[in-house]
């Protein structure tokens, strides 16, 4: 029996970065969380012990930390600045990727102006993956855990019933969610915008959530992604998690009150979970795995 070593990686997760960047007039925090996983002709430490082609991993945590005090710039420049310097720099390694979480953090208002150097944690984290072969290199930004709900304009009915079917059909509902969801960037890394870029998708994602009169969470997921496509030419991909956070009316019966949609009790488990992708027709495939 014939017996190999198959693909394998390694790297350093969850790196956790702050840095403040201290202005004259005031001050402003990026919040990081780094992730970097390297790939490459690297059978000799799995199968002699040989470590001689390892960059250790505790190299990999200096490198995010000594790279940051340059700066951040956005988290996709970061990114890619990383996984050239692994690739570029280490003979042994021929891909590597470096995921970043990016966490928000709003400044808190004193007496209606903006503080100085005070600041409160916002909702939703910004996402973006970096992948690079030493030749080419995907970029994929995102956010991810944005909760969002509609009160009304949801529907969910003519569903397939079988003998363990109880769900009653719903043709008004609250339809809550939270966001995750990643977009891939077309053309060479590094022409866009990344700012702009995943503004304005994130602002047609929850656009398109509160617009979309919805008859199910996977058509909600669709006109969310293909509203990020047709108007953002610069992506061509779009992956959606959307966890359905069910919202049940109480009976209110027992207790000889009714209830015209008011009262509701709010689940947190089990939950369905809705994913899909929209995809731009004729968008170029990435050459590896990038997600």
């Amino acid at each position: 029996m014939d017996i190999r070593l198959g693909e394998n990686q390694y790297g350093k997760a969850e790196t956790r970065l702050v840095r403040v960047d201290r202005g004259a007039d005031r001050h402003s925090i990026t919040d990081l969380n780094v992730s970097t996983a390297l790939a490459g002709d690297l059978a000799a430490t799995h199968l002699t012990g040989d470590n001689s082609g390892v960059l250790p991993t505790d190299t990999q945590k200096n490198t995010v930390f000594a790279f940051a005090r340059d700066g951040v710039g956005e988290i996709e420049d970061f990114g890619l600045r990383l996984a050239r310097h692994f690739v570029d720099t280490t003979p042994t390694i021929g891909k590597a990727r470096v995921r970043v979480e990016q966490y928000r953090w709003e400044r808190i208002e004193v007496g209606g102006a903006p503080a100085h150097h005070s600041f409160a944690r916002a909702a939703g984290t910004r996402t973006a993956t970096v992948t690079y072969d030493g030749e080419q290199a995907w970029v994929v930004s995102g956010i991810a855990d944005v909760t969002v709900l509609n009160t009304t304009g949801s529907e969910f009915h003519g569903f397939h019933r079988d003998r363990y079917t109880t769900l009653p059909e719903a043709d008004d509902r609250i339809l809550a969610t939270a966001v995750t969801a990643r977009w891939r960037h077309a053309g060479h890394a590094g022409t866009s915008d990344w700012a702009e870029s995943y503004r304005e998708a994130s602002r047609h994602l929850l656009e398109a959530f509160a617009d979309t009169h919805s008859l199910s969470l996977q058509q909600t997921l669709h006109a969310m992604g293909e509203r990020v496509l047709r108007h953002r030419d610069e992506l061509v991909e779009v992956r959606l998690a959307l966890p359905n956070k069910h919202h049940f009316l109480v009976d209110l019966g027992p207790f000889e009150l009714d209830n015209p949609g008011e009262v509701f009790f709010a689940a947190d488990r089990p939950y369905g979970l809705i994913e899909g992708t929209v995809v731009r027709d004729g968008a170029p495939e990435p050459g590896l795995a990038w997600w």
